[in-house]
């Protein structure tokens, strides 16, 4: 027996914030992101290399945002949680032993500025309705 959900409906100006975001993510970031794809020079270390890869495969599903950016909503949470594990595994014990380097230090405001902008533009009311109060797909 199927029950019907009325999805909850996002208001206009926040579907178009969503799309900004994505956007942002898709094309700006995409453009650093592919320019180090398209023209290394070297071959890549495994992690940084699947760091790279991992990137390159979120800015380009960031631009199906644009067009879908309720249904592509979970690549922003995925967006957040990976910037804010970053900020609190990877940079906060180097800044608070003082022992942060230079790349460190300089890429810390473009990903601490996820951390900050991303849920200030999540729905979060829809996000409870959707994703936690709402029932789960079927098992069977």
């Amino acid at each position: 027996m199927n029950v019907a959900y009325d999805r909850p409906v996002l208001p206009l100006y926040r579907l178009y914030l969503l799309r900004l975001m994505f956007a942002l993510l898709g094309l700006w970031q995409g453009s650093i992101t592919w320019s180090a794809i398209l023209h290394r020079s070297h071959p890549w270390i495994f992690w940084h290399g699947v760091g790279v890869s991992l990137l390159g495969a979120l800015t380009l599903l960031s631009l199906l945002g644009i067009r879908y950016p309720v249904k592509m909503m979970p690549l922003l949470f995925f967006e957040f949680v990976w910037k804010l594990i970053w900020v609190l595994a990877a940079w906060l014990p180097l800044w608070m032993t003082h022992r942060l380097d230079a790349d460190t230090a300089d890429n810390f405001f473009s990903i601490f500025a996820g951390v900050v902008i991303v849920p200030v533009l999540l729905p979060w009311s829809y996000i409870w309705k959707q994703y936690v109060v709402a029932p789960g797909d079927r098992w069977r």
